[in-house]
């Protein structure tokens, strides 16, 4: 990680911004892969990253040499139309071979689920290859939500946890859904940090970054603030 620092991304259309964070993904996965045998990513869920999923899921890729992760999931089952790792699966169908991981249980429990969670990210304690995020029009990153009460504890760089439970306050009306999110600390512990952003998010992330909050930063600001590896932000309208 020599390469250090945040770098603004401008596309034109949705598609070229998916087409291009799909090399960028299918290029850490190689040079993982040719360093070390295999290559783990870290994901967002949300509508906005499936279609660069679909593109990388066709890259003549080893897949079964990748392991994806949610970077958080939703507390139901996984067959639930709201499971994060059920739409991540869906969007990889074509790349035959690929592994990947839940953050939660089969049921969604959610005391389970952070202890299944802590458990499977502790067989993977090396960098991540990559780390995508979106961000919500609150700021918030993975689940990590403004007002949650786990919060604090969540953001902290140095944190001894990689993923704990986060109940967001209040409860978001289309998921109304405790969630296991990985950490900042985790999601920091990464080879790239990646920003997919779109329309007016990008002015969101601007205030973000802009404020003056010593002790409550909003989400994305806290973590990105906090990155050593190189920071990626892509935008398009």
């Amino acid at each position: 990680m020599a390469m250090t620092g945040r770098f603004e991304h401008i596309h034109d259309s949705a598609e070229t911004l998916a087409a291009a964070l799909a090399e960028e993904l299918r290029l850490a996965c190689e040079a993982a892969i040719a360093r070390r045998g295999r290559a783990v990513l870290a994901l967002a869920g949300g509508q906005t990253p499936l279609p660069l999923y679909r593109r990388l899921a066709a890259a003549p890729l080893p897949w079964s040499q990748v392991l994806l992760l949610p970077t958080d999931e939703r507390c139901v089952p996984h067959d639930h139309p709201a499971c994060n790792v059920r739409a991540l699966g869906e969007a990889f169908a074509a790349a035959a071979g690929m592994r990947l991981a839940s953050l939660t249980t089969e049921d969604g429990d959610p005391e389970r689920s952070e202890r299944a969670a802590r458990d499977l990210l502790a067989g993977y304690p090396e960098p991540f290859d990559a780390v995508l995020l979106g961000m919500g029009g609150d700021a918030h990153v993975a689940s990590l939500f403004p007002g949650a009460p786990q919060l604090v504890e969540a953001l902290d760089p140095d944190g001894p946890a990689d993923a704990c439970r986060i109940d967001p306050q209040p409860l978001p009306a289309q998921a109304p859904y405790p969630r296991i999110s990985l950490t900042a600390a985790r999601l920091l512990r990464t080879r790239a940090l990646y920003l997919a952003i779109t329309g007016d998010k990008r002015d969101v992330l601007h205030r973000a970054l802009a404020s003056g909050a010593k002790n409550a930063r909003p989400p994305v600001a806290a973590v990105l603030d906090a990155a050593t590896a190189p920071v990626h932000v892509h935008w398009s309208p």
